[in-house]
């Protein structure tokens, strides 16, 4: 039986799977692929992480140049890995926003 987190990482790489497979079947994220990827799965990171003055499709646009370590205009899996890590930092952030949610609002403590 698979635990929650091996669930979870199984589903972020279905959503990777998902886009790259779209045009061409190479298992690479283009830019368009990268972009439906955010805005249709991580609109509060998008949201809560745009610099101001920013618009969505510029701050994207950073976000894949950020990523595409060998300027090859397209993400492999790991490439893709830099803005999963900053989508979990937010999702993590968020969860300590909302005390009135179950498993919400929670404290690591004052060591944390």
């Amino acid at each position: 039986m698979k635990t929650d987190l091996e669930l979870a990482l199984e589903c972020a790489i279905n959503i990777y799977h998902q886009y790259a497979i779209k045009k061409p079947l190479d298992d690479y994220l283009d830019k368009g692929e990268f972009r439906a990827l955010l805005v249709e799965n991580a609109k509060p990171f998008l949201t809560n992480t745009k610099p101001a003055g920013l618009s969505v499709d510029a701050y994207i646009d950073q976000l894949f140049a950020k990523a595409d370590r060998n300027r090859n205009g397209r993400l492999k899996f790991t490439e893709f890995l830099t803005t999963l890590t900053l989508i979990v930092i937010e999702a993590h952030k968020r969860s300590h926003q909302h005390p009135n949610e179950p498993g919400q609002g929670h404290s690591h403590g004052p060591h944390h």
